[in-house]
């Protein structure tokens, strides 16, 4: 890597760290309840506001991935910067409006969060792996372990704001206006700072992306690896989601909360072995390795229906589900297709957003343990992706070479 991007690197992953506080705030209990109370709603219909984000994020990510690739990471990740200052300090000042429009204002804001999630997408996965080029598994698992802090920070800035916000010191509106001028203190320092794909632009290295696109061989194992986007993503969605639900009904744990702890502990040390596994192993191993220990942890689960089971498996699907598995996917895609970076972060990204909607609204009309069946049943094709590319990686890698050398040529 070379060290006059490093300060670049950092400046990438802090928008993912108040990206962290952005994407789950809306989640928590008691910010819940306040913006219900301020808007005359019940407090489920504030999960409405959530979904805006996963529709703003479908509606983006078609065209933010080629535009990252055109415009270059820079523009990308400027635009998702600004995005996110909007949509932070518009639910701000959706708060202050109340029940004049409050619930529609954050509504419009929320889609705007979701396009600026596509455009840091597909703006620093690339950019992070172009910096820390030699181990691109590594950079991209770097964005989640950054929002992992963030999540494990924000309980106890809610605490403090908790408690500031009783003495009439603050409000909550403090916590939606700090991460807003933050992303816009990051936007200036994106624009300042430099990146690689920049320099390259600058030489004349970087090709259109009409042309990119026109040579760009799509196989049924590029199509593969952009479904295994889908399949990793519902095996931890349907777990965080469901399974808590699952050892009340079926294993008769009353209150199964300590689950998260160890959830996000496996999620944390993953990121952290993960990224030193790498270094011996290649990355595409651990897109079968990982769906594997997820299958036979979701079985064992299923059919041993025990508490110390349960805390086994929240570890484990949280080491291998959720462990940087989505991001080690979008890394091996970003080295076969290295001229449409973002447009291949953005096919992963989109598989993953479907899966979002389409399988959690599948399992809102089913019983926990249909739930845990359908997830054992979508890990197992994501483990016979993972295999069949795996098997083939190697024409694959032989694929994408030919393809850089017709373009060299």
């Amino acid at each position: 890597m070379n060290k006059k991007y490093l300060p670049s690197a950092l400046i990438l992953y802090l928008n993912y760290f108040i990206h962290g506080v952005g994407c789950s705030i809306l989640g928590q209990a008691v910010i819940k309840e306040a913006l219900a109370a301020s808007w005359g709603v019940e407090a489920m219909a504030i999960t409405a506001i959530s979904a805006a984000l996963g529709l703003g994020r479908l509606i983006a990510l078609p065209f933010a991935g080629p535009l990252s690739d055109k415009l270059g990471r820079r523009i990308s990740t400027a635009i998702g910067s600004g995005s996110y200052a909007i949509y932070l300090i518009g639910l701000a000042l959706a708060f202050n409006a109340g029940t004049n429009g409050g619930y529609h204002i954050a509504y419009i804001c929320a889609i705007v969060g979701g396009i600026a999630n596509s455009f840091l997408d597909t703006g620093i996965y690339p950019a992070v792996g172009e910096i820390i080029y030699k181990a691109p598994g590594v950079a991209t698992m770097g964005i989640k372990f950054f929002i992992a802090i963030a999540q494990m920070i924000l309980p106890f800035v809610l605490g403090a704001t908790v408690a500031t916000t009783a003495a009439g010191l603050t409000s909550y509106n403090t916590l939606f206006f700090g991460c807003g001028i933050i992303y816009i203190v990051l936007l200036v320092l994106v624009m300042l700072f430099p990146l690689p794909d920049a320099d390259q632009k600058a030489a004349g290295e970087k090709e259109g992306l009409i042309a990119s696109l026109k040579h760009t061989h799509f196989s049924i194992e590029s199509v593969a690896m952009i479904l295994i986007g889908f399949t990793c993503t519902g095996t931890f969605q349907l777990w965080l989601n469901c399974a808590q639900n699952f050892a009340k009904e079926n294993v008769g744990w009353t209150d199964p909360s300590i689950m998260q702890t160890y959830y996000s502990a496996g999620t944390m040390l993953a990121l952290i072995v993960t990224a030193l596994l790498t270094r011996k192993i290649k990355d595409v191993r651990f897109i079968l390795i990982y769906p594997v220990i997820c299958l036979a942890t979701l079985v064992v689960v299923l059919v041993g229906k025990s508490q110390p089971l349960m805390i086994a498996g929240a570890f484990l699907i949280g080491w291998a589900g959720a462990g940087g598995l989505l991001q080690i996917a979008t890394s091996v895609c970003n080295m076969l297709f290295p001229k449409i970076k973002g447009t291949v972060t953005a096919l992963v990204m989109i598989a993953s957003s479907l899966c979002n909607y389409t399988i959690l609204t599948a399992a809102s009309k089913m019983q926990p343990s249909q739930v845990m069946v359908m997830n054992i049943v979508l890990t197992t094709i994501g483990v016979v992706l993972g295999l069949f590319v795996n098997l083939r990686y190697t024409s694959m890698v032989e694929q994408a070479q030919a393809d850089n050398q017709e373009k060299i040529y």
